[in-house]
């Protein structure tokens, strides 16, 4: 198809010709790259997924989703006059346990803490036909949407609404579903990542390996790299029967809710680059903290004490019930002894 293009571009006018041959290059690119792709994209990268262990005193929940799965939660109840409730969004592949080490502050000074794992995940009911990837999709929204239709319900609902803590996916999805659900007041997310601002560099990346033709490579313009994702993502989500939704387009309609971006400085994964384009997506008010030498979901670990104080400071400001004195932080001792 390509050669015919050209050789009908040789009997035809200048901008003719100039048309036909970039509809055949884009046919060659897309005949000699879209499957490497589509492959590249449904790989699932290889890091350490945490895993907490339980808490005793904490509440074993069980909600259902729209469709009738039901998914598995464990709500923590802060030592101290509840100042405020937080739902927390899992990383890929870990359990609702992971979340304790990065909300020990929080249920100390008076948060209550709602974790769940999504469907496929943990010990939630898994949907027959479908395979999570690190990516998001439209079934991981819909499911922070019955957990919040699930905290709603509860007896001891704040009517104040509650706070959104979420970790790379699991941040991703929570920022997604609670759009437009004023019932979630403000968001702290922690290696967030936009589908598009992620999915070019790579491809553009991917590119460079497998075309040793460095003058091709300076010519594609980063919009034609989108054009030939989003192709590839409509045929994946076709094959998954999923959607993947953007973040990017997602993220303007938090405001004037407050926003709070942490992200690692030597992520590999999600480059800071692509962090701070979603972060630019987003409106006012908004605070990005990249955190120096930091990898992928790995900011707890490096700086530990600043990290639980921002945190806090930050749902002390934007969710804390001030008619409630600020408590003393006393250390639990079940949550002093889970790893």
């Amino acid at each position: 198809m390509f050669w015919l293009l050209i050789g009908l571009a040789l009997l035809v006018s200048v901008p003719a010709a100039v048309t036909l041959w970039l509809i055949g290059l884009h046919y060659y690119i897309c005949w000699r790259y879209l499957h490497l792709v589509l492959r590249i994209f449904q790989e699932k990268p290889l890091f350490i997924i945490p895993r907490g262990q339980p808490v005793p005193s904490a509440e074993d929940i069980t909600f259902p989703t729209t469709n009738g799965l039901n998914l598995r939660g464990c709500y923590l109840h802060c030592t101290q006059p509840r100042r405020g409730v937080i739902l927390f969004g899992l990383e890929f592949g870990s359990n609702r346990w992971s979340s304790v080490p990065y909300c020990e502050r929080l249920l100390e000074a008076g948060y209550d803490v709602f974790a769940f794992e999504p469907r496929n995940q943990g010990e939630s009911d898994a949907q027959p036909g479908y395979d999570p990837l690190q990516w998001v999709t439209d079934y991981e929204v819909q499911d922070v949407q019955a957990a919040l239709v699930y905290l709603k319900g509860r007896p001891d609902v704040d009517p104040r609404g509650v706070g959104f803590f979420g970790i790379s996916k699991g941040g991703c999805a929570g920022l997604i579903a609670a759009a437009t659900d004023p019932f979630v007041r403000c968001f702290l997310t922690d290696g967030i990542f936009g589908t598009y601002t992620t999915l070019v560099p790579y491809m553009r990346k991917w590119y460079s390996i497998y075309n040793s033709h460095y003058i091709m490579q300076g010519l594609i313009p980063l919009w034609y790299y989108g054009l030939i994702g989003m192709e590839a993502l409509r045929r994946i989500a076709k094959a998954r029967n999923c959607r993947f939704p953007h973040l990017e387009k997602a993220i303007g309609k938090l405001s004037p809710r407050p926003l709070f971006m942490i992200h690692g400085g030597g992520d590999t994964y999600i480059k800071p680059d692509m962090a701070k384009m979603v972060f630019e997506s987003a409106r006012d008010p908004k605070q990005f903290w990249l955190v120096d030498g930091a990898k992928h979901n790995q900011a707890l670990h490096l700086v530990h004490d600043e990290y639980q104080r921002r945190v806090l400071e930050f749902f002390n400001e934007h969710l804390a019930d001030k008619s409630a004195a600020e408590p003393a932080a006393q250390p639990s001792p079940e949550l002093a002894k889970t790893p």
